[in-house]
């Protein structure tokens, strides 16, 4: 998404990016960002719930209008309606998927490697 944000400001678009990654924002050079915490899959808010999601467009708009420099990351102040680590288990799947399965071990085993050395 910063690439095609980068390609649309060369145009002469500003453009800002809503993230839950402004780590990866910063890194790249998104233009302008708007870090969000709220859980992966709901960067605007919740389902049905128009208000909240007005509110995240809204301070992203503002951070559009007044942002004076390239680069420029701004931390929402908004807050996911309940406890992180229990969204984050009501939308995990009871069984990983197959593929995390056979990869969640390995990558287990990677760190603990890596942590020795």
């Amino acid at each position: 998404m910063p690439v095609l944000a980068r390609t649309l400001e060369a145009h002469g678009l500003s453009t800002i990016l809503v993230t839950m990654m402004p780590y990866w924002a910063e890194k790249v050079g998104a233009p302008r960002a708007l870090a969000i915490e709220f859980p992966f899959g709901h960067t605007l808010g919740q389902p049905g719930n128009v208000a909240q999601q007005m509110g995240i467009i809204r301070e992203a708009l503002r951070v559009l209008a007044t942002a004076v420099a390239p680069g420029t990351l701004v931390h929402s102040a908004a807050a996911w309606p309940q406890p992180v680590e229990e969204a984050i288990k009501q939308w995990q799947p009871p069984h990983p998927s197959p593929i995390i399965a056979e990869l969640a071990p390995k990558f287990r085993d990677l760190l603990r490697q890596r942590r020795r050395h």
